[in-house]
């Protein structure tokens, strides 16, 4: 039977999350309200979860631009690519060191765990790329970053997991440890790649700082990111001007502008709904992959 104090903290706790979530989606619904209403009507401000002029100006403004659609395609492939690759590569060297009977099991291990706490710098990593011949293509997002340490660990605690008579029973069969790794490793890892999976989509998505290194001069290597950083970035040098254009534009009838506030927030919504929308059909491995596979 439940008590006086479990109806007490259940209320309490209720109120909490509910207050914690309106902190959470209030800057994001407020993001969406502004790209949605009138850009001369948003910077008289008041606009908080609703667009007062509805209009559609903002996204048809930003989907004329051509980079933007070579940026969603640069984005998109970046994403897909850099988490399949990714992927695959992390767990073939989880399932290696996972190996009780690998020679250079803490040796390895504890290479990758260096990379963690310490990088060769900004400068050093330029010239690395440079002489790999990767700056100006596209393999510079993917083959730097193909392996996380992090990402490693977590994939290497699931596989040690698994009961070790799976791989006897499966070796006494004939079976290699390729066949072991595709046929049996992959398909009883299934939450701790998805896991992993979404840890290395949502990097992959939000990257900008690699591009502006490597391919800022290259417009068909942009990508979402990249371009909503140079929007917030050219947004902070002509704000100052928004109000006394946006205030002339609505007098003279102009119900066409675009301002640099409406812009970035139309740009956050693009940005940000493709990722959002992959976390539910993840979110069921989600919490199973984090807790299998933590770190023991």
């Amino acid at each position: 039977m439940r008590t006086k104090e479990d109806k007490v903290f259940d209320t309490a706790n209720i109120i909490f999350m509910t207050i914690l979530c309106i902190f959470m989606l209030y800057p994001f619904l407020n993001q969406i309200a502004i790209s949605l209403n009138d850009a001369t009507d948003s910077v008289k401000g008041g606009i908080y979860l609703w667009p007062r002029e509805f209009t559609w100006n903002n996204y048809e403004h930003v989907f004329e631009k051509a980079a933007i659609w070579q940026a969603i395609l640069t984005s998109i492939l970046r994403t897909v690519i850099g988490a399949g690759v990714g992927l695959l590569c992390t767990a073939m060297v989880a399932y290696a060191i996972a190996q009780p009977k690998f020679m250079f099991k803490k040796s390895v291990t504890i290479i990758f765990i260096m990379t963690m706490y310490f990088n060769g710098g900004l400068i050093p990593t330029f010239l690395l790329m440079r002489d790999l011949n990767l700056i100006g293509s596209f393999w510079v997002y993917i083959l730097p970053t193909l392996i996380s340490a992090f990402n490693l660990i977590i994939m290497r605690s699931f596989i040690e997991g698994l009961p070790n008579s799976i791989f006897e029973s499966a070796k006494i069969d004939g079976a290699g440890d390729f066949r072991i790794f595709f046929k049996i490793v992959l398909p009883l890892s299934l939450p701790v790649l998805a896991t992993v999976a979404l840890f290395v989509a949502v990097y992959q998505w939000n990257q900008w700082f690699d591009v502006f290194l490597y391919n800022s001069s290259n417009a068909n290597l942009t990508t979402l990111q990249y371009e909503l950083m140079k929007i917030l970035q050219n947004s902070s040098t002509t704000s100052s001007g928004d109000m006394a254009s946006a205030f002339a534009n609505s007098a003279s009838g102009d119900s066409n502008m675009v301002t640099p506030k409406s812009i970035q927030a139309t740009m956050t919504i693009v940005a940000s709904v493709p990722i959002i929308m992959v976390y539910p059909f993840l979110q069921k491995y989600f919490v199973k992959g984090m807790t299998l596979g933590a770190v023991k």
